[in-house]
């Protein structure tokens, strides 16, 4: 009796043209991302470019020429430029801490079970971070106004002197970063709060049992896990503070005596008003780097926890 030796199954030849389908994009992909492309191609990736290559030109008389770095030697040179990096370097280190702080306070009292109306506090709270930045820069200059303005009538009130809060340095830099403070600290306050809502309350059970007090239990439980939502705030509002303009422009134009001059308002002045393109992309492109180098530093330092 003969054997029969099984068949192998035949292999079906793949379909050339699903193969073909699958290997060529199709029309649909490029309907989707092709506008998106052409935007940002259009509106970031070219005026990026070509602010960049501004930045090492020079324009006279209607002529623009090469003039390589010049520009940034000139701006390592301008008074004006390395008083507003002083001005908002000072800024800088009193702002950020105190808003930081100020936030993670009202964040922790936002997130007690014996607080009523949480819901509404936390809305009134963030209600300054919706306002636009004119519009609240507008109602503190006619707040710190130093005759008729509220801050100063209370004070009369109260038998202080005036405070000529707008026309002297310090006042100014004070008032700048009061206003600044008041805007952004409910909205720290929020994203602060989401962190902690995302920590169990069994953390505070468990430090409770061991007998850890409130402040211990925040300082050596709570915020070490808050970390990456503590770094997040500080680097947006660093990058905020580099980026200072709409405040102080509207509140002090910069003065007075560049008490309040920051690299981006000074940015405008040399742009807008004295034409000076490649100055002014120079100046915006050391401002780029400026805040790509301290939110480095600060990820670098503070992002990652210390090895015991």
């Amino acid at each position: 009796m003969a054997v029969q030796t099984p068949t192998a199954p035949a292999v079906r030849a793949p379909d050339r043209a699903a193969t073909a389908g699958r290997r060529r994009p199709r029309l649909t992909h490029w309907l989707f991302t092709g506008p998106a492309t052409v935007l940002f191609t259009v509106f970031f990736a070219y005026p990026l470019g070509a602010s960049f290559y501004q930045s090492f030109t020079s324009t006279e008389n209607g002529k623009t020429t090469w003039v390589g770095l010049d520009q940034y030697t000139r701006m390592f040179q301008d008074p004006s430029f390395l008083d507003s990096m002083v001005n908002t370097g000072l800024i800088l280190v009193v702002q950020v801490p105190l808003m930081i702080g100020l936030a993670l306070i009202l964040a922790v009292l936002l997130n007690q079970s014996w607080l009523r109306f949480r819901g509404t506090w936390r809305a009134v709270y963030f209600l300054p971070a919706v306002t636009t930045l004119v519009a609240y820069a507008v109602v503190f200059q006619v707040l710190l106004k130093t005759d008729g303005g509220l801050v100063n009538q209370a004070a009369d009130a109260l038998g202080l002197a005036p405070v000529d809060w707008l026309n002297d340095p310090t006042w100014a830099r004070i008032s700048l970063i009061g206003s600044m403070t008041w805007r952004w600290v409910g909205y720290n306050a929020v994203i602060l709060l989401a962190g902690l809502q995302s920590i169990g309350r069994e953390q505070h059970e468990a430090a409770a049992i061991d007998g850890a007090g409130t402040f211990t239990t925040y300082t050596k439980v709570i915020f070490p896990q808050l970390r990456p939502v503590i770094l997040f705030c500080v680097i947006t509002s660093t990058i905020g503070t580099l980026q200072l303009f709409d405040e102080n422009y509207t509140l002090t134009r910069g003065g007075p005596d560049d008490a309040t001059l920051t690299p981006v308002l000074y940015l405008y002045k040399v742009g807008f008003q004295q034409m000076d393109f490649g100055y002014a992309a120079a100046i915006a492109w050391v401002v780029v780097a400026v805040i790509a180098v301290i939110s480095f530093l600060q990820f670098r330092f503070f992002g990652r926890e210390r090895k015991r």
